[in-house]
């Protein structure tokens, strides 16, 4: 026998048990989204590459080191999106978005792709929620985007964390910094790694985001870019605490975030668990990026957002034992004896789908016992079955799995019976307080909708 292939190293499977959980954070984040205005894009998976070169920024770990890039048979240079921004960028340009009513708010649920050491929560592909705004320069923007973050995280039940913040000014003040920057590591440049070397001149604030241990502790004493700000970022910083507060948000400044990408200005922050089962977890980034618009073609535009590592989500909400809601159940197994009966059976499935309902019908041709076995072990919450008996009569038995209590249905009406059934399990549900047990289905058809 062959040997089976495997998944490569830094991916993951997302299997039947744990998709729910995916599709509650991801359902929670689009619309969180759009309670703030934000409405969904999707772009392509790969991208040309110098859209990531001049987006985030040659000198960047992300460029340099961690990006799948690969010649196409077109012999043009290809990269998986190593992030959302530049794509997204890209997009608002190429459709002309900016003609349309400023600012504009686009949020997305993307998958990324970098080559790094696998490791808890950071995996070689991963899965992004991501919101850019396009057109609004003040503060505000920057509280009103941190504050969606935040109240996502909180409608997903999560606690433990701390909100960071910093400026990292603008092209103006900033050439102060880096000349300041320059200074510090020059007389330090024999211990800094190769890649840092090579920063050292072009853009010495990338070694404050280098990873290697002895760099990281050279970093720890260089000069703070708060130091350096000119007027105007320094008023812009101001004023976002100030929002923050107004917004009843914590945060703690930490003049260290510098945020991974060359295209930020400005603001930059960070989500930052300090559960001790994910203490040091950074849960979001994100800040303003006033000059990438400009930098990819347009005019210039500010801009700001932010992007949540959804395998880091999950593992920070397994943590603290965040509520995942149930996986939505099977409603009904519909059991069958006989071909007649199995006609009959998918007829009924097929109303009842069209419906909202879920339903199987056993396809394997098993003995009831088996079909019963089967129904019971995939949580169905009612079974029929159906058989000669029950086409003769006219009439078919609903059981209830959890209480063994039978209904007797009509044939001819069976869809509306059932569907009165599971109405009545439902008002019983609400009626005692018992709201853990209702799904997002549940609910859907107690305000009226399918079913």
């Amino acid at each position: 026998m062959a040997a089976t292939i495997q998944a490569i190293k830094g991916t993951r499977d997302t299997l039947p048990a744990e998709s729910h959980k995916n599709q509650y954070i991801e359902r929670t984040a689009l619309d969180t989204a759009a309670a703030f205005g934000f409405r969904e894009m999707r772009t392509p998976v790969f991208e040309y590459t110098e859209l990531f070169d001049r987006g985030v920024g040659e000198t960047t770990d992300v460029v340099q080191k961690e990006m799948y890039t690969f010649t196409d048979k077109g012999d043009r240079s290809i990269t998986l999106r190593p992030e959302g921004t530049a794509g997204a960028v890209r997009a608002f340009l190429e459709h002309g978005l900016f003609n349309e009513p400023l600012p504009q708010k686009l949020c997305y649920l993307t998958s990324c792709y970098r080559y790094e050491k696998p490791q808890a929560g950071r995996l070689r592909e991963f899965h992004q929620f991501g919101v850019e705004c396009f057109g609004a320069a003040s503060a505000a923007q920057d509280a009103e985007i941190i504050s969606l973050a935040d109240s996502f995280f909180a409608a997903l039940g999560l606690s433990d964390y701390t909100l960071e913040i910093n400026s990292i000014g603008c092209p103006t003040c900033r050439a102060a910094y880096s000349n300041a920057l320059r200074a510090y590591f020059e007389d330090k440049k024999d211990r800094l790694c190769d890649t840092c070397l090579t920063r050292l001149d072009r853009n010495p604030m990338r070694i404050l985001d280098c990873k290697v241990p002895d760099c990281q502790a050279i970093a720890a004493d260089a000069p703070a870019m708060l130091d350096y700000l000119c007027d105007d970022c320094r008023a812009h910083f101001e004023n976002l605490k100030g929002y923050l507060t107004a917004l009843g948000i914590s945060y703690e400044v930490n003049p260290r975030i510098v945020r991974g990408l060359d295209y930020y200005t400005r603001t930059v922050f960070e989500f930052v668990s300090h559960h001790p089962q994910t203490q040091g977890l950074v849960l979001c980034g994100g800040g303003r990026y006033d000059g990438l618009v400009e930098e990819l073609g347009g005019s210039p535009m500010p801009a700001c957002g932010f992007a949540v590592g959804l395998e880091r989500l999950q593992m920070a909400m397994d943590a603290v034992g965040a509520p995942f809601p149930e996986a939505p159940p099977c409603n009904l197994a519909l059991v069958t004896a006989g071909e007649a009966a199995l006609l009959k059976a998918m007829a009924l499935a097929a109303d009842l789908r069209a419906e909202g309902y879920s339903v199987t019908v056993d396809t394997v041709g098993r003995s009831i016992k088996a079909q019963m076995k089967y129904a019971n072990k995939i949580g169905a919450q009612y079974t029929a079955v159906i058989g000669d008996n029950e086409l003769e009569a006219g009439t078919v038995k609903l059981k209830n799995m959890e209480t063994s209590d039978e209904t007797e249905l009509p044939l001819d009406t069976f869809c509306e019976g059932f569907s009165d059934v599971l109405m009545r399990r439902l008002t019983d549900a609400v009626a005692g307080a018992d709201f853990g047990s209702l799904t997002q289905p549940d609910i859907d058809r107690l305000l009226g909708g399918r079913g």
